[in-house]
């Protein structure tokens, strides 16, 4: 079966997001088409473009958001707009408020107004639905064990997903506090001079991100016996939910996407040691990374050597589309994408 792997280039400034493109071929010249992520709206056109031009057409099978961020899901709409669409994968909590009402311990909180400030919090996916009903696009919604094309829905499990992420979002009622966001800034920012090498590692086992993040829709596939798995920004919890649940994506993983844009409070030594294997391999396995051309802090030099030691040969975006392939033709003028290097001493 031949496929790629597409990560096109999101953003020129410090933030980075996700705009993935996946196309397989199912039969003999019959190819299905995906898109994981948009973006933004400059994205978005990017990604209508790239599918007309190389993929010589106008229809994309199958639309997945994996969270609602702007960086993942605002260029969606974009494609939405101009391509025909096969089936929409979004997730839509508004449409469960009767269950979920009681978890946030608001009394004030009745289920039309949940359902507005749900519906007001996913401002760049409650569109998505409103767009899809308009053009008789199916809707379905990516729990875990779901099926989308080959690929299979690893996380998050609904019953999680809806009583305890979405009650904890950062944009729903239960937010962070200013102070909160504002310690979290400067956790990121504030540099120290880090030594590492092959066998010492210094990132933490209890990294933590928002329920958000923890939200993403992971996808795993089996391609030609390699495994290959997209993350979104899930973190710690999610990854772990995710290999609890299929843990033979361990046996032949292939290629990954290293999740939140290499951010290092995403992923801990045992999680990666699960998912990749234990240190010390060969190279054996390509990950990914969609980061921002100008982000000083995705991708961390932490986690990109916490890749490398696992056997993955890593690739960053930093504005530029990456690709990965097998059994596709080359492209004219496209050059084989540059590795990042191991480092012992930098700054994190």
């Amino acid at each position: 079966m031949k496929y790629e792997i597409e990560f096109l280039p999101v953003g020129n400034g410090e933030k980075s997001g996700d705009a993935i493109l996946i196309r397989w071929e199912e039969s003999q010249d019959n190819y299905k088409v995906m898109v994981v992520d948009g973006g933004t709206k400059e994205s978005g056109k990017k990604i209508v473009e790239h599918i007309k031009t190389y993929y010589e057409t106008t229809h994309v099978d199958y639309v997945v958001n994996t969270h609602p961020d702007q960086d993942h899901a605002s260029g969606l709409s974009v494609v939405m707009e101009e391509l025909t669409v096969g089936e929409l994968w979004i997730h839509r909590p508004w449409n469960y408020t009767k269950q979920i009402i009681d978890h946030f311990h608001d009394g004030r909180i009745t289920e039309n107004s949940l359902k507005e400030r749900l519906q007001k919090s996913f401002s760049y996916v409650y569109p998505l639905e409103v767009l899809a009903i308009e053009k008789k696009i199916p809707i379905k919604e990516p729990y875990q064990g779901s099926k989308i094309g080959i690929f299979e829905v690893l996380s998050p499990k609904k019953d999680w997903y809806l009583y305890d992420l979405i009650p904890q979002f950062n944009k729903t009622p239960q937010a962070k506090s200013i102070f909160t966001e504002a310690y979290d800034y400067v956790k990121e920012t504030v540099l120290n001079w880090i030594d590492e090498d092959l066998h010492i590692e210094t990132l933490s086992e209890d990294g933590e991100t928002s329920a958000d993040n923890e939200s993403s829709t992971i996808l795993y596939a089996v391609i030609n016996k390699k495994g290959i798995l997209f993350t979104g920004d899930a973190g710690i919890k999610a990854l772990d939910k995710a290999y609890s649940y299929k843990p033979q994506i361990a046996d032949n993983l292939k290629f990954i996407q290293v999740p939140h844009h290499g951010s290092k409070r995403n992923v801990s030594p045992t999680v990666l040691d699960n998912i990749l294997g234990e240190k010390g391999q060969g190279f054996n396995k390509t990950a990914f990374i969609s980061a921002s051309s100008k982000s000083s802090s995705h991708p961390r030099q932490s986690v990109v050597n916490a890749f490398i030691r696992r056997g993955c040969d890593v690739k960053s975006t930093k504005g530029n589309t990456k690709r990965h392939y097998s059994g596709m033709p080359e492209r004219e003028g496209w050059s084989k994408a540059e590795s990042l290097p191991f480092k012992k001493r930098f700054q994190e």
